[in-house]
């Protein structure tokens, strides 16, 4: 029975359970920005709080509530671009006129897709092609430009919208039935992407409270359909963190087969399974498997598919055994996912690769900002549509090398091995800020590894400002001056300082990883929440790398 100590009296009797998670990140007495907005609803949690005791309200539901709160803003910010209106004959239209789509700010690739791609016409994607005039009087064939989950989830929402427009139900121009179809089911995949990264974030579920209240997220969740990869990227993670490599393999595969960033997160974990130790037989901390020899003679069915089991336990069981059947399980998953549309339709399929190789510069690039400002002609000078920018892709890809190079240095020669989260930012920053495209809704890819990488809310709700507001000159520059929209400049400044903001977020995850006493994270005896086999597993000095590449002593 609990005796409260002398001169302390409790006003009440004391509940029977006095359970507390008091290893629970208590942000409103840690942080100085949770602790100003929790005066709000009754000031910071007491020193002597029974913490994880709702019932109902727990964290993860409450984050939940409020992502569907800020999703149904990002809805709204939309919503502007989905009005009708009747043309002379009386026949109703979207009401795209003098620039609305730029001028209210709202517009959405998935509107003006719906038409571009054929889906209108109730076409299957990668099959149907058509005939687009070029600038220069010719023409070309053309296919759906996006990836085969991508491709395969625009249409199945074209078919639910057709359906609706067939049933007595609530109509609408097909068009913007097709919007909020896609609306609903790219709400679901973030909300997936909400509850893996919540989980993912192991004592700071609060942390999560970036990526669900982002600005990001109010303008961006509904412009592209980059939801569907986040989800798949953020559950893979998860299923790492939980130990299950085959099914972090087979979700980062469904990511890729969506949008391909996802299998850049392969990179980091191989390495950080590599600094491991491939000779440590005992993953996390002693945890050993049986032996291979304890595998018995297949003479059945169930046998051998027991004896397959305990094989890829045991191969689990060490860092870069687990590394590499995820990595085996990803590629096989995407290639599965892809084999079909490639065998039927093999022109339809390379069109995301084609156009990948054949675009030029993106507006929202670096190559782009310096053109701009220094009427630099790019690498390759002035192309004919269609003609590859050979040089700007090599460099591109060469800028990428060197920097996931430079990532790799940095997580192996760091006094304590980094955090999975870690690595992963860094490179999915790097991608975007060497790549010759950064499509605004890329901007989604960062957000659920900066809340694991780097929990400090002020300096990540600054730079997701920052990164919002872009779209405000975007929108004014593409309306045109001749309609007193912004010159190109007004837009590529605010370009340059988003990519100096990640660049100042890169430069904080790399000090974290040298000084990792600095790391939130790895406060109470932490490690790796994310990690899975590599959470609390031995950091041996790796005596087979060279001496430049060996761990530096510092500050752990």
């Amino acid at each position: 029975m609990y005796q409260p100590l002398p001169g302390y009296i409790s006003p009440g009797p004391l509940a029977p359970d006095l359970r507390s998670a008091d290893g629970r990140d208590k942000p409103s007495r840690n942080d100085s920005l949770a602790a100003q907005l929790s005066t709000v609803v009754g000031g910071p949690v007491g020193d002597h709080a029974l913490i994880g005791r709702a019932r109902f309200w727990t964290p993860l539901r409450v984050l939940l509530a409020f992502a569907v709160l800020f999703l149904a803003l990002g809805w709204s910010t939309k919503a502007a671009c989905i009005q009708q209106t009747a043309d002379g004959n009386g026949q109703l239209s979207l009401d795209w006129n003098d620039g609305r789509q730029y001028v209210a700010m709202c517009y959405s690739d998935t509107v003006p897709l719906y038409g571009a791609e054929r889906l209108n016409e109730g076409a299957f994607p990668y099959k149907k092609y058509w005939i687009e005039q070029t600038p220069e009087g010719g023409t070309e064939v053309r296919y759906m430009e996006y990836p085969v989950l991508s491709g395969l989830y625009q249409y199945l929402s074209m078919r639910i919208a057709k359906t609706w427009d067939m049933l007595p139900l609530p109509g609408a121009l097909q068009v913007v039935i097709y919007f909020n179809v896609v609306a609903v089911g790219l709400a679901l995949a973030w909300l997936v992407t909400v509850w893996a990264t919540t989980l993912s974030a192991g004592r700071r579920p609060w942390d999560v409270a970036l990526l669900v209240c982002s600005p990001l997220v109010i303008v961006h969740a509904f412009t592209n359909f980059d939801a569907l990869a986040t989800a798949f990227a953020a559950t893979g993670l998860l299923a790492w963190a939980r130990r299950r490599p085959v099914l972090a393999g087979v979700l980062l595969g469904l990511g890729g087969a969506a949008k391909l960033y996802p299998l850049l997160l392969l990179g980091p974990l191989v390495l950080l399974c590599l600094r491991a130790d491939p000779l440590h037989r005992a993953a996390g901390g002693g945890r050993t498997g049986p032996g291979l020899g304890s595998v018995r003679d297949p003479r059945t069915f169930r046998d051998w598919w027991d004896g397959r089991r305990q094989w890829l336990a045991v191969v689990s069981a060490r860092p870069l055994g687990a590394a590499g059947v995820t990595v085996a399980a990803a590629l096989l998953t995407w290639a599965l996912v892809n084999l079909p549309i490639a065998a039927l339709y093999p022109q339809g399929w390379r069109e995301f690769f084609r156009l990948n190789t054949t675009r030029h510069a993106d507006p929202d690039s670096i190559y782009n900002v310096i053109t701009s400002f220094t009427g630099w002609p790019g690498f390759d000078g002035e192309l004919a549509h269609g003609q590859p920018p050979s040089i700007l892709n090599m460099v591109s890809l060469a800028a990428f090398a060197l920097a996931c190079l430079a990532i790799g240095y940095v997580a192996l020669t760091a006094p304590r091995r980094p955090r999975l989260a870690q690595l992963c930012f860094l490179v999915i920053a790097a991608f975007l800020l060497t790549n010759k495209v950064w499509s605004p809704q890329y901007s989604l890819w960062l957000i659920p590894l900066a809340v694991l990488a780097l929990p400090h809310r002020r300096v990540l709700l600054t730079w997701m400002t920052i990164d919002a507001l872009v779209w405000v000159p975007r929108m004014l520059y593409y309306l045109g001056t001749d309609r007193k929209g912004l010159p190109e400049q007004w837009f590529t400044g605010t370009v340059l300082l988003r990519d100096l903001a990640v660049l100042v977020l890169c430069a904080l995850v790399v000090r974290q990883i040298y000084r990792p006493d600095e790391d939130p994270v790895r406060r109470d005896y932490a490690d790796d929440p994310v990690g899975g086999v590599l959470d609390r597993a031995p950091d041996p000095l790796l005596p087979w790398l060279p001496e430049r590449l060996r761990p530096k002593p510092g500050r752990v």
